[in-house]
């Protein structure tokens, strides 16, 4: 099964201090190797933006070509407004972004790779699955 992995562990995976989440690194590692890890657009174009060396920018482009986008359909952005107005009913705000992976997990039984400690608020109220390493 394969697994969406947050902009958050990209970034960290992607740092040169990787040493100080060794742990979570060492598991990114496992799921690439193992063909596990699925892309989404609006994390691609997260993990891009704000980058200001072009030389950069095109080293990263090119190694996350690797990985193809989860096909993101309408009905994967009404869950994800579905997912955002249940949260905000019970008080949890978060991004659009966070919605639409939770809406994209649900739909293709997936579950989330993240550290943004958002998402196991969310999971209170909605059905998604948070990857454990």
């Amino acid at each position: 099964m394969k697994i969406i992995v947050d902009t958050c562990i990209w970034s960290l995976a992607l740092r040169r201090d990787e040493n100080t989440h060794a742990l979570i690194v060492e598991e990114l590692k496992k799921l690439i190797f193992d063909q596990k890890v699925q892309m989404i657009g609006p994390v691609r174009q997260e993990l891009l933006s704000g980058i200001k060396s072009q030389k950069q920018f095109k080293t990263l482009k090119s190694c996350l070509s690797a990985f193809p986008d989860l096909t993101i359909n309408t009905e994967d952005h009404e869950l994800a407004a579905e997912f955002y107005n249940i949260n905000r009913k019970k008080g949890i705000q978060g991004s659009n972004t966070d919605f639409l992976i939770c809406a994209l997990s649900y739909h293709n039984q997936m579950s989330i790779f993240t550290n943004d400690m958002d998402f196991k608020k969310f999971s209170r109220n909605i059905p998604v699955t948070l990857h454990k390493i």
